[in-house]
């Protein structure tokens, strides 16, 4: 039979197994994406999700169970945060499909007249 300590060892053998599956699946994700997709940003950061979830089990699967509540709380604020720069920042693609849109509906407006 299996000592206590073994049967520790083992679970966190399968969860150090499922974060790395997880981490290699959104990494995946990720580099798959297609950059010509309007607000690909905020896919991107739904993904890293799965990867800080992934990280998380990876923290508690070696024994670091503070480090996976720091980041466990700091994570969504993070994600908050760099969402939210890039609603309220200047880039300049967000602004060229503005444009690129404003343009279409003003020619379609247009051609009903």
């Amino acid at each position: 039979m299996l000592e206590y300590t073994g049967i520790i060892e083992i679970i966190r053998s399968i969860i150090l197994i499922i974060a790395a599956i997880l981490i290699v699946i959104t990494a995946i994700g990720i580099l798959r994406l297609n950059n010509e997709m309007d607000k690909v940003i905020y896919v991107r950061l739904h993904l890293l999700g799965v990867m800080d979830l992934a990280s998380i089990l990876a923290l508690i699967g070696l024994n670091q169970p503070l480090l996976a509540g720091i980041y466990f709380i700091l994570a969504p604020f993070l994600a908050h945060a760099m969402a939210n720069a890039y609603y309220h920042g200047e880039d300049e693609k967000k602004y060229e499909n503005i444009a690129e849109h404003n343009n279409l509906t003003a020619r379609t407006e247009g051609d009903k007249a």
